[in-house]
């Protein structure tokens, strides 16, 4: 009978282990996925920038001939 126990506290204290690993490394993901999406939207914000550029330096090309004729 005691023997069940001790296999039990040592079961509890196994799952008490892991669950605070699993506490630490949610924390973990938690702040890399914050990190993460800050990044991501820096870099939309850039790709956006770009093609403003972009748009706006294909808009100053003048037209050719032949792009007038094909409108």
């Amino acid at each position: 009978m005691i023997s069940e126990f001790e296999k039990l506290l040592e079961k509890i204290g196994q799952l008490s282990e892991l669950a605070q690993a699993l506490r630490r490394e949610n924390a973990s993901l938690r702040t890399e996925m914050a990190s993460l999406a800050d990044e991501n939207a820096r870099m939309a914000s850039r790709m956006r920038e770009a093609h403003e550029r972009v748009s706006a330096l294909l808009q100053s090309i003048p037209a050719t001939r032949e792009d007038e004729e094909a409108a």
